[in-house]
């Protein structure tokens, strides 16, 4: 990959990191703002169980930010787009839709028949 295309990546990456990073702190704000009764208890309960969706969702959001520290720590370290199972390329198509992606798709593939057929045991 020439230099042009990881500075691409690299930009990709912080922005969806900084996308990410806005939206918790929004998160946080409205909980801290939300912090009244509900004085139903079916609205209680609505209130609580949107909550923990919240949560929930930005518990994935921070994995995915741990991801993307260490797909712009791949990119310093000149192994981002290489298959870490393999060692060959991961195609530019991938990571584009996947910049954080660490397999090609073949080895992925693989990867998933893999954990299908250890499921199935």
């Amino acid at each position: 990959m020439n230099p042009k295309q990881l500075e691409y990546f690299r930009q990709k990456l912080l922005r969806w990191r900084s996308e990410l990073l806005k939206d918790s702190l929004e998160t946080i704000h409205n909980l801290q703002e939300e912090t009244h009764n509900e004085p139903d208890i079916a609205d209680r309960a609505s209130a609580e169980t949107d909550r923990a969706l919240e949560l929930r969702t930005r518990d994935r959001e921070r994995k995915l930010i741990n991801k993307i520290d260490e797909a712009l720590r791949r990119i310093d370290d000149g192994s981002y787009g290489f298959c870490e199972e393999t060692g060959d390329p991961i195609g530019i198509a991938r990571l584009e839709a996947r910049p954080i992606a660490t397999l090609s798709v073949e080895a992925q593939e693989r990867h998933e028949k893999q954990e299908r057929i250890q499921r199935e045991e």
